[in-house]
């Protein structure tokens, strides 16, 4: 399919763009719900809660593939299957282990603030692992602006002290930025495949390497009703499943760097989310480490000529 001239993105380019945006957003209020989040007791653990998200969007996605007469690489191929397993395991597993984990503590909108500073974290490795994006002067000030950001977000709760579930849960968080940028740098870097082969192999790897994690947990010591399961079907189906073919099927009719836009998206529209169905607020100071971070990624973009394409 052929890409619509950059710069000039039409009106159905950016209908899908809000729709992929509000189903990525999507999945930090369904988690908040599957973990039933601040109410230990109840809600499903998060030993459950991932292999169940990443079976069901692993199924969704093998009959989009088959549908489309499509088929994963061979098993010779070990680049590309390389590829395939770090994109299961950055890309998902441990992303999403880290940020289920964190929001059994931390609220969906400020889980999802994190998501900004991907990019900031993707400027850093990409200066060390491709010649042609070498740090300069501009990109080293928006990366120090969006790490300024990010200690912002983290720092009232650092001073009340590093043993607090809240920093615990957002130094998680920060890692889960990481993975998720690791995860951009082993995508650039990979092969070429088709999109959606390429998508069904990674997440059906996270699945299985996941699977171990559910048997250890006693069923007899979860307490969860139907709102905690429909949770998780809704998280495999729609941003694990729906959102990676969406976002493949964009990124054939726009680019990466159009994209990449979501980083500024995802969270206005998660605390919009979070305030519209669990009353959910975020304090100035996180507003200023929004600014902060976005104001830094546009920095890291312009100092770095970075052009959409």
């Amino acid at each position: 399919m052929s890409q619509s001239q950059p710069g000039h993105r039409s009106a159905a380019d950016w209908s899908l763009f809000a729709l992929l945006t509000l189903l990525w957003a999507a999945a930090y209020a369904l988690t908040r719900v599957a973990v039933d989040k601040g109410n230990p007791e109840v809600g499903l653990p998060v030993a459950w809660v991932l292999p169940g998200r990443l079976t069901i969007g692993a199924a969704v996605l093998w009959v989009f593939m088959l549908a489309r007469g499509q088929r994963l690489p061979s098993l010779k191929d070990r680049k590309r299957w390389l590829a395939i397993l770090g994109m299961g395991l950055a890309g998902s597993v441990f992303p999403f282990f880290l940020i289920t984990t964190a929001q059994e503590t931390v609220n969906s909108s400020l889980a999802a603030l994190y998501t900004a500073a991907v990019p900031i974290f993707v400027v850093c490795g990409a200066s060390f692992l491709f010649a042609d994006e070498r740090m300069t002067r501009g990109t080293a000030i928006g990366v120090l602006s969006g790490f300024a950001g990010v200690a912002v977000l983290f720092g009232p709760d650092a001073m009340n002290g590093l043993g607090n579930a809240s920093v615990i849960a957002q130094g998680l968080l920060i890692l889960a930025t990481m993975n998720y940028a690791a995860a951009s740098l082993m995508a650039r870097g990979a092969p070429r495949m088709e999109a959606i082969p390429f998508a069904t192999g990674f997440v059906t790897l996270a699945a299985i390497v996941s699977w171990p994690l559910a048997f250890t947990v006693n069923p007899a010591e979860v307490t969860a009703d139907w709102t905690h399961w429909a949770a998780v079907v809704g998280l495999g189906i729609i941003p694990t499943a729906i959102a990676q073919a969406l976002y493949m099927l964009l990124i054939a009719r726009t680019s990466a760097t159009f994209l990449s836009l979501t980083g500024y998206s995802i969270p206005v529209v998660s605390a919009g989310l979070g305030w519209l169905f669990f009353r959910e607020t975020q304090s100035w100071h996180a507003l200023i480490a929004f600014a902060l971070i976005l104001g830094g990624v546009w920095l890291a973009r312009r100092g770095g000529g970075v052009k959409e394409g």
